[in-house]
């Protein structure tokens, strides 16, 4: 009788040791779920990066409204270094340099990728390199998002707009208008693109960097961002990148574009741009 008693005693135990351990994980995983609802989701303006899905889930993204201070205030010392960079910026208006940023400024594919192939050193392209055409058309989901906590919280200005003028892109300034400046989703896609890009050519990197910089400014070369926006926007592609290595699905378009840049180079498939052209534009400052 004690026996069965010390059984049934050791019994209860047990339940009440596994309910009480059932109990702390559904609170615990309670606590998460209301986090991530907690956590505002990206509401992008910019039709761009909402094309393809990204490789993470939205509340996996970067959290822009913890990574980032909020944007210059009016009559600061960061704003008039802001106008500053603009008007330094509005002489290379026509210029080669500003054809360039013209054609930085579209994110439809191909062009993005024919943006980057010079500074790879081989075409990207749908054909040769999809697997790496493919990884850039996802990252641009991903990267151009994780910017949108900040925007929407601030909806800054543009400058051509707070000034009256126009930009490299007549025809977008009507979205621009309603997409708040800070940070830039366009400088974020490109120095996320030239970060990854970086790690697939590492013997081009330098080139790779430089390219990813020069797009950034691109956008205030267009008139379309401040150069904060553009700074902010490339602390947003590292955040981002940072957290895609840890995304499987990313790791293995990585090491599939990585196959198909080594082939490129080895079969010597060089970019359709005119590169010195390029080159030579990107030399204005």
């Amino acid at each position: 009788m004690k026996l069965e008693l010390t059984i049934k005693m050791k019994a209860i135990k047990l339940i009440g040791s596994a309910l009480f351990s059932f109990m702390a994980i559904f609170a615990s995983e309670s606590a998460l779920a209301q986090a991530d609802q907690s956590k505002p989701l990206a509401k992008p303006t910019d039709p761009h990066f909402n094309l393809l899905p990204g490789f993470l889930p939205a509340a996996s993204l970067p959290d822009s409204l913890r990574l980032l201070r909020p944007p210059p205030a009016s009559d600061s010392a960061a704003l008039a270094q802001d106008e500053a960079a603009r008007q330094d910026a509005a002489r290379l208006k026509g210029s080669p340099r500003w054809q360039l940023a013209v054609r930085d400024a579209d994110l439809n594919f191909p062009q993005p990728a024919e943006n980057f192939s010079c500074a790879m050193g081989i075409s990207i392209d749908a054909q040769n390199t999809p697997h790496l055409y493919k990884l850039m058309q996802r990252m641009l989901t991903d990267v151009g998002l994780s910017t949108y906590g900040v925007k929407n919280k601030f909806q800054r200005t543009r400058p051509f707009a707070r000034h009256a003028e126009g930009t490299c892109t007549p025809g977008d300034e009507d979205i621009l208008r309603t997409d708040g400046s800070y940070p830039s989703g366009h400088s974020a896609v490109g120095w996320g693109w030239a970060l990854v890009l970086a790690e697939i050519n590492p013997e081009r990197s330098d080139e790779i960097l430089s390219r990813g910089l020069a797009f950034g400014q691109s956008r205030v070369i267009c008139n379309a961002h401040w150069q904060s926006d553009v700074d902010a926007g490339r602390i947003m592609a590292a955040a981002t990148v940072a957290r895609l290595h840890s995304d499987s699905s990313f790791a293995a378009g990585l090491q599939s574009a990585r196959a198909e840049a080594l082939r490129s180079r080895q079969a010597n498939l060089k970019p359709r741009n005119d590169c010195v052209a390029e080159a030579a534009s990107l030399s204005e400052r």
